[in-house]
């Protein structure tokens, strides 16, 4: 089959290809209705397809931004894909996802792989060990983002939680219920992840702030497939929590998990609170109490701080660091 050209479309709407040219760019703004309904037809009828990779080349953009997520398996990730999605999509723009999974050196090649397509632009949950890469892009003029953490050294723009806020929420609920043993359990901060670190030292403000005695023994940060055993070590305490905060949405599945199995009642046995709102907290029996982060938001948000970037348009209001304002969902699980 011959290809259909631009020059064709104009012949077939009967303009010239400059018009065809301006309607496929969207600078038709002075175009008469008639005349881009008629190019629209002209289209539809000839089956015309725009060579993208033309394009790309001619106006130095690909509209296109890679996405990287710490770990796809998170709520709170899949809701921000989605929101960043939603936005570039209506802006024009396509998007790319990769999964890093904590890892510094799959974060790495995918950075690399994004940078190599010529990708306008990025957004990322950055890992700590890769602050001289990102330093690297910025010093390139590369427009980058940051999601739920910060990287002081890196001094980029990032969206993320209210966190200390979060926790002190929750916190201040188990206190509105006359719980006074409260303990909080996150995922390990060896890697300096900001919301854990956050969180916890949130939880710390709220406690004393509550006149409350910090425990130790109710204060933990371990990796993902220690949280169960530390929540037993936790209930088998001479004075065990009668409250637990989730530090984000894994550790509350996996503290659903122990209790369970062991036939824990909540909230006659603990109460439960968790930060990150999921999809079935309100199915749960008892529904769970939780922390919402506006997750649409930051996503919309830092996707319009790197639009901005790459159309290096000052004329955008937007912080350089924005935080999400929290909120409590509360349920019936304390």
């Amino acid at each position: 089959m011959k290809k259909v050209r631009i020059s064709d479309v104009a012949r077939h709407a009967g303009v010239s290809n400059s018009t065809v040219s301006q309607y496929l760019n969207g600078r038709y703004e002075y175009m008469r209705i008639e005349t881009k309904n008629r190019i629209a037809k002209s289209i539809e009828d000839l089956e015309y397809q725009p060579n993208a990779l033309a394009r790309s080349l001619r106006q130095k953009t690909t509209k296109t931004i890679g996405v990287i997520v710490a770990n796809i398996l998170h709520t709170f990730s899949t809701q921000i894909i989605r929101s960043i999605e939603d936005h570039c999509q209506k802006m024009g723009y396509h998007i790319i996802v990769c999964n890093a999974d904590e890892n510094p050196v799959k974060e790495e090649k995918y950075i690399n792989m994004l940078y190599a397509k010529q990708v306008d632009g990025l957004i990322t949950f950055p890992i700590n060990k890769n602050i001289d890469l990102y330093k690297e892009l910025q010093n390139k003029g590369f427009p980058i983002v940051f999601l739920d953490r910060i990287i002081p050294e890196a001094n980029i723009s990032s969206v993320l939680l209210d966190n200390e806020k979060a926790a002190k929420i929750a916190v201040e609920e188990f206190v509105s219920k006359s719980y006074k043993n409260i303990a909080i359990i996150t995922t390990s901060f060896l890697d300096s992840v900001t919301p854990r670190i956050e969180r916890i030292n949130g939880f710390k403000k709220a406690i004393k702030e509550n006149n409350l005695y910090l425990d130790k023994n109710y204060l933990k940060s371990v990796d993902a497939e220690e949280i169960q055993s530390t929540f037993e070590e936790m209930m088998n305490l001479k004075h065990p929590p009668k409250a637990v905060l989730a530090g984000n949405d894994f550790v509350l599945i996996e503290l659903l998990k122990y209790i369970k199995k062991n036939k824990i009642i909540i909230p006659k046995d603990i109460a439960v609170i968790g930060i990150d709102d999921v999809p079935f907290a309100d199915l749960y029996n008892p529904p769970i109490t939780t922390i919402k982060q506006p997750t649409f938001k930051m996503g919309k948000i830092a996707a319009e701080m790197l639009l901005n970037k790459i159309k290096k348009n000052s004329d955008l209001n937007i912080e350089n660091i924005y935080r999400g304002k929290p909120e409590i969902l509360r349920r019936f699980s304390c």
